[in-house]
């Protein structure tokens, strides 16, 4: 199987680099449940230095299944109630209401929810929360009000309306920062250091935080924007907010794809680590399970901010619903992954996927938006395509 899957992944890799529109560097690797599978990168971090397996990555959105693990260590200590007002925790969501529309002057039109916010809910992303990359009235909101964007890393933007009722949509949003500000209010520590403590000494992720340490700024990767003619921009000098006023939880992590492989092995093995256990098989298998129910499903991402994002969707015309806090593929996708399988994504152009049936799971990553690249997605899925070849 080693030989196999490293000359087909290598290939891949190198093709994603080399086609045109290429990527700039990529870093892809693979576990099952015992040991790493693949670990290959192709392309450049730096101007001076190769991508490799270590190199250090905004990893956006895929910080939203850490917080998630740290929300679920509360509720199976009994410190937190996955089904009670999140404002029992944090107040300042008592105060949050739903969004109507706009007046002619622009101002938002807004009005009491029917019910609370509850921390299942901000997991499951129906509490009612959106981001002004994938919804057009949160894009005007912030026009409309000065309203600073979550990547800021300030209270004031996670300060936005709701889009509907909680519990009765779903719509992909700030909702696992307030989660984020549920698990400091009942720990009474930031986010940053609980995930210290509960995720990364466990698992041994030493190169991850919301802050570079010197030895991870060394081993950073430039970000780059596409252009509209393919090609590709460095955006010198981009970092997410060093010392912010809040740690996001949804999605202020830097990390590597060896870290995320370890967190990736631990959903794998229903929660346990070389360390001890990070999770209750039970904690795993209920949040591994469709939270939306029958009837409700996610549905594709339209790319507000164009050069952020273009429209996405994972395995279009496909069923996939939500778990605490994954994407869940509802059938069986076309390059292997068993339905039931968890998976999500950061805006930067990086994957991953965890497979409990196969018992399998990798990571896939560069740093370049807009998000749902097109080169990006068919080299990730080539990849991940390779590897359950390699297991038959």
């Amino acid at each position: 199987m080693g030989d196999d899957l490293k000359s087909a992944a290598d290939a891949i890799l190198q093709r994603g680099v080399a086609r045109n529109p290429g990527l700039p560097g990529l870093v892809a690797m693979a576990t099952d449940r015992e040991r790493t599978l693949y670990a290959g990168a192709a392309g450049q971090r730096s101007e001076t230095a190769p991508m490799t397996s270590d190199t250090v990555l905004a990893i956006f959105s895929t910080t939203k299944a850490v917080t998630g693990t740290a929300v679920l260590q509360l509720a199976e200590e009994g410190r937190l109630d996955l089904d009670a007002p999140a404002s029992a925790y944090v107040p300042a969501l008592g105060e949050i209401q739903v969004l109507e529309g706009f007046g002619d002057d622009g101002a938002p039109r807004l009005r009491p929810p029917a019910r609370p916010v509850t921390t299942r809910m901000l997991l499951l992303h129906t509490a009612g929360f959106g981001y002004d990359i994938f919804n057009e009235s949160y894009a005007r909101l912030l026009r409309e009000t000065k309203r600073p964007s979550v990547t800021s890393g300030t209270r004031a933007s996670l300060m936005t309306p709701l889009l509907f009722d909680p519990g009765e949509s779903w719509e992909y949003g700030s909702n696992i920062d307030w989660a984020g500000q549920v698990v400091e209010a009942v720990t009474g520590q930031r986010l940053g250091a609980v995930m210290r403590e509960r995720v990364f000494a466990p698992l041994g992720m030493d190169s991850t935080g919301f802050a570079l340490t010197p030895d991870m700024r060394a081993r950073l990767a430039r970000m780059h924007q596409r252009n509209e003619d393919g090609s590709l921009k460095v955006l010198a000098g981009f970092e997410l907010p060093q010392e912010p006023e809040v740690e996001m939880g949804g999605h202020g992590l830097y990390s590597t794809a060896e870290d995320y492989l370890r967190f990736i092995r631990m959903w794998l093995n229903d929660g346990a680590s070389p360390n001890g256990p990070v999770l209750r098989p039970e904690t795993v298998a209920m949040a591994a399970t469709n939270g939306l129910g029958p009837s409700l499903k996610i549905r594709a991402l339209p790319g507000v901010k164009r050069h952020l994002s273009h429209d996405a969707e994972f395995f279009p015309g496909m069923p996939k619903s939500w778990g605490l806090s994954f994407m869940i593929n509802d059938e069986p996708a076309p390059t292997g992954r068993s339905a039931g399988s968890l998976a999500w994504a950061g805006l930067a152009n990086l994957y991953f996927w965890i497979d409990r049936n196969v018992g399998v799971g990798g990571f896939w990553g560069t740093q370049l938006f807009p998000f749902a690249d097109p080169a990006a997605v068919e080299n990730f899925l080539e990849f991940e395509t390779a590897v359950y070849r390699s297991l038959s």
